[in-house]
């Protein structure tokens, strides 16, 4: 395999990664919400379209060091695109006749959750991912091209409250889907909500620190990129 073609493969890898992942989880979304544990009488509940979701960060933290910051908008661009075409076809599978006496309760209902998560996330999404990139090169630069786990970590933790929250709020106050108990202050449980959430996606964040210096150390090595801190051309 030629260095070229290495280098066009890892990014086809991290790019598939970061887009099916967006795919994955505006469709599975608010389809489901898992209590991960508690902390007191606290309950950490995060929705199931949130556990893949740090990896999307990895991803563009990756390419950001070694693409550039110009490669990491241009994912967040089509990442957006993706979004866009998941509401068109849940949106055209709801308008275009059914076969007669088939089940499509399941289908209705999950089109129902996912355009409350795809209206939320597209917002929170470009919101959080472009914080991640603008917030990764600005650390970067601060650096000089050193501290790795400053620009990965200073970025995405910001990145993931802003997304969380985003989210959250969105979701609530636009398409009103999140589990909220009826009777009870809504404040109290949507602040709940938005940090269990952001608890889970810092912690997955700061899990991953040492899976990135490894991966970019080898993939570094791996493309021949000259030297720490550069960047590979377009």
């Amino acid at each position: 395999m030629t260095l070229q073609q290495r280098r066009d493969l890892t990014f086809l890898v991290l790019a598939g990664i970061f887009l099916g992942t967006m795919g994955m989880l505006n469709i599975l979304g608010l389809t489901r919400f898992l209590q991960l544990g508690t902390i007191g009488s606290w309950p950490i509940v995060v929705a199931v379209g949130a556990l893949p979701y740090p990896v999307t960060f990895l991803c563009t933290d990756l390419i950001s060091e070694l693409w550039g910051e110009q490669k990491a908008g241009q994912l967040v661009w089509v990442g957006l695109a993706l979004n866009g075409w998941i509401v068109l076809i849940l949106w055209l599978g709801g308008i275009l006749p059914g076969v007669a006496g088939a089940p499509d309760a399941t289908f209705f209902e999950v089109r129902r959750l996912a355009f409350g998560a795809v209206g939320a996330s597209m917002v929170a999404y470009l919101a959080a991912q472009f914080t991640d990139v603008r917030l990764f090169h600005f650390w970067k630069r601060f650096s000089g091209g050193k501290a790795l786990w400053l620009r990965n970590n200073g970025s995405t933790l910001v990145s993931q409250l802003v997304d969380t929250s985003a989210v959250v709020l969105i979701s609530h106050y636009a398409s009103g889907v999140l589990p909220v108990r009826p009777g009870e202050p809504v404040w109290p449980q949507l602040v709940s909500f938005i940090a269990s959430g952001y608890l889970f996606k810092a912690l997955a964040a700061l899990v991953d620190t040492l899976p990135f210096y490894g991966l970019v150390a080898w993939l570094r090595h791996w493309l021949e990129v000259p030297e720490a801190g550069a960047e590979l051309p377009d």
